[in-house]
């Protein structure tokens, strides 16, 4: 991470210290503006950018990716990458931007638009909203800091709250991940460089999608440095890892908040379609039917094809 980019973070946190004693609205406007303001410097200085909705598979795909680029460049195996971190040790590997676009738009002021994104090579992950606002629930319930949820309109206490009512809350649950969904499908031709990666196909065959995102990034992996990053973040692994608190430079975000406690891991079951042993057949159907009458059908996951763009 560049001195520079140290010194932003330092000065946003700094001053979003700042704007917790200010009234509660106003506190909320300044955080998240300054935190746009964070997202669209690093933005400017990257070369590639990944962008997930929350719980979308972004930290595997972030092992994966950092695991190329330390058996490609010879680089620390505790290193994952992180805007210019790999940058600064080999100027070949490339700054890679990871946001969840949470925060931009309230710097920019267009909250309808990826324009702030239309010259950059974009990487956008995605995942079944069923999928991800149960993952979502449970980084709620057991990980998120109540200020995170504060400035993201999540409920600011997890007590009893059943899964199915979070993941049906308009702030919080499937609908909020299908808006998400729906302004990127309809900001795909806005961005000129962008690649569509599902979290089922990456799951289905990881090394040729691991591969093919590397190939959008102007990279030649070989089938063994593919078969080692496929081996290295396997969930066991990332598991192990995590537990172990392995990684350097990445705080508490790849710890578990109660390692007896597998639902306090980041890294939780990794399973296509697991939403469906959360909840009752009826429940099911709903979820379902919201997600058909509503989803995008650009992402394929009707019985519509998709984009082009999309794997």
């Amino acid at each position: 991470m560049s001195i520079g980019h140290r010194i932003r973070i330092a000065l946003r946190k700094g001053l979003a210290l700042t704007s917790t004693v200010l009234p509660r609205e106003r506190s909320l406007r300044v955080e998240r503006y300054l935190r746009g303001w964070e997202d669209d410097r690093i933005l400017r200085e990257s070369d590639v950018v990944i962008v997930s909705y929350g719980k979308s598979g972004r930290t595997w795909l972030r092992v994966l990716l950092s695991r190329y680029y330390q058996l490609r460049y010879n680089l620390p195996a505790n290193r994952l990458l992180q805007d210019d971190n790999m940058h600064a040790l080999n100027r070949a590997v490339p700054r890679v931007f990871f946001t969840h676009d949470n925060y931009l738009e309230d710097y920019t002021g267009t909250p309808n638009s990826k324009a702030p994104y239309a010259n950059n090579q974009v990487v956008l992950l995605v995942r079944h909203p069923a999928d991800t606002a149960v993952s979502q629930f449970f980084q709620w319930k057991h990980r998120m800091r109540d200020r995170k949820k504060f400035i993201n309109s999540y409920p600011e206490t997890s007590g009893d709250m059943p899964p199915f009512d979070f993941v049906f809350d308009e702030k919080a649950g499937i609908p909020k991940i299908i808006r998400f969904m729906n302004l990127w499908a309809s900001e795909f031709d806005t961005v000129k460089t962008i690649r569509v990666v599902r979290y089922e196909t990456l799951r289905r065959d990881t090394a040729r999608a691991l591969g093919d995102v590397l190939g959008f990034m102007n990279e030649t992996p070989t089938a063994d440095e593919l078969a080692q990053c496929v081996e290295f973040a396997s969930v066991e692994n990332m598991r192990a890892m995590e537990k172990g608190k392995v990684f350097q430079d990445v705080g508490d975000r790849l710890m578990p908040r109660d390692s007896s406690n597998p639902d306090s891991y980041k890294v939780r079951r990794a399973k296509v379609g697991g939403y469906r042993d959360y909840f009752t057949d009826e429940q099911i159907a709903k979820i379902d039917e919201l997600v058909a009458t509503t989803l995008s059908p650009a992402f394929g996951y009707g019985d519509a094809s998709p984009d082009p763009r999309v794997v």
